[in-house]
């Protein structure tokens, strides 16, 4: 039998990989202490999930400011950065490797979701129209909101969000995480600076597509001499339309000057994730094909895969690794499952964001199934 590219070994900035595995970043909404930090509980869902060859940590807000959702564990606080050693020491003992996804939101959110009631920020004043966020009720409990009005970041906050970046890589540094993953996709702060119908600002950050990307560029380098470029990888979302965004009216030529200044810098990784799981699984595919030319870097992959599309996509060499995410909910063992092609356990979406134990660390691995079956 030919031996499967997926779970072959791959070195990324040094760091030894078992497998091509890579758990995508996804929000669990679990921390509901008053300090926002990570419980023992998020200890053990990461630790059991580390034979992945990469775990993506979920998006954690950098400061108070870039929070847009209720019971997002963030990486600014001593509380926050112990919760999150936790985690990593739970993960390496297990043989994991994991990096922590550095978040923030700009202008999907809502003034409940901090402690001075401020507004969302954004590149511009434009709101969102009908997207809604989780924030607490009377109650403690997470319901739907609509966003509030953003208000424009001024050129300096600009600059001091980048500085928020460098700070919040150094805590992740400090609690254990192998690397950072820098969140420019899915209609979040990054994303909304890239947007051209969004950011209409007439400084250094606004106007023609070299300014619009100046502010991700510039976290990126700073985290990068921060950290070690070696450890920092970037998320974007081409064509996404999540949080209201509207496709880039040229990505080949946006996301392409983006892929040749990442790789000039010389970063972990790019991660380029297909909303539609569309384009992502086309080896013809105009865009994946001017990505891999302008970008030479290792490439990350996430949209839609299976094993079959996984072994595929790797094979065409059209990226390097790929990232599972709801799979990996319901299973923990999803490397094992799909090396010998067992059953994928479905997941329950009422409990994705819910809360506690139930739809987080309760789901079975294979053994552990078959053991209480006996």
């Amino acid at each position: 039998m030919m031996s499967r590219k997926l779970f072959s070994r791959y070195s990324l900035g040094g760091l030894s990989l078992p497998n091509r595995v890579v758990m995508a970043p996804m929000n669990r909404n679990r921390a509901s202490d008053s300090q926002l930090a990570p419980s023992s509980m998020t200890a053990t869902y990461y630790a059991q999930r580390a034979s992945a060859g990469l775990i993506i940590a979920e998006g954690t807000p950098v400061s108070p400011q870039a929070r847009g959702c209720a019971r997002t564990p963030g990486i600014y606080s001593e509380d926050q950065i112990t919760g999150w050693t936790n985690v990593t020491r739970a993960v390496h003992r297990q043989g994991g490797r994991i990096y922590l996804q550095l978040w923030h939101v700009g202008r999907v959110g809502h003034c409940s979701l901090r402690a001075d009631a401020s507004p969302p920020v954004g590149p511009s004043a434009h709101g969102l129209q009908s997207d809604r966020v989780p924030v607490l009720d009377g109650a403690g409990e997470p319901v739907l909101s609509a966003c509030d009005p953003p208000r424009a970041l001024r050129t300096d906050e600009v600059k001091a969000i980048v500085g928020d970046f460098v700070t919040a890589a150094r805590n992740a540094q400090a609690a254990g995480f192998d690397g950072v993953e820098i969140h420019a996709a899915n209609g979040y702060l990054f994303d909304q600076f890239r947007c051209p119908y969004l950011n209409d600002r007439v400084d250094e950050y606004g106007g023609a597509t070299r300014k619009r990307w100046r502010f991700l560029l510039e976290t990126v380098a700073a985290v990068a001499d921060a950290v070690g470029r070696e450890r920092v990888g970037v998320r974007i979302s081409p064509l996404g339309a999540a949080h209201e965004m509207r496709p880039d009216p040229a990505p080949l030529f946006t996301y392409g000057y983006l892929a040749c200044q990442l790789d000039q810098l010389g970063i972990a990784y790019l991660h380029v994730y297909d909303q539609s799981a569309s384009w992502i699984h086309d080896p013809q595919s105009d865009l994946l094909q001017h990505l891999r030319a302008c970008y030479s870097g290792p490439m990350i992959l996430c949209g839609g895969f299976d094993d079959e599309r996984a072994e595929a996509a790797l094979r065409a060499d059209l990226g390097d690794m790929v990232a599972f995410g709801k799979h990996f909910i319901a299973n923990p063992d999803l490397v094992d499952r799909l090396r010998f092609a067992a059953p994928l356990a479905p997941w329950d979406s009422a409990t994705i964001y819910k809360g506690g134990a139930k739809g987080y660390i309760d789901y079975p691995t294979l053994q552990e199934a078959a053991l209480s079956e006996r």
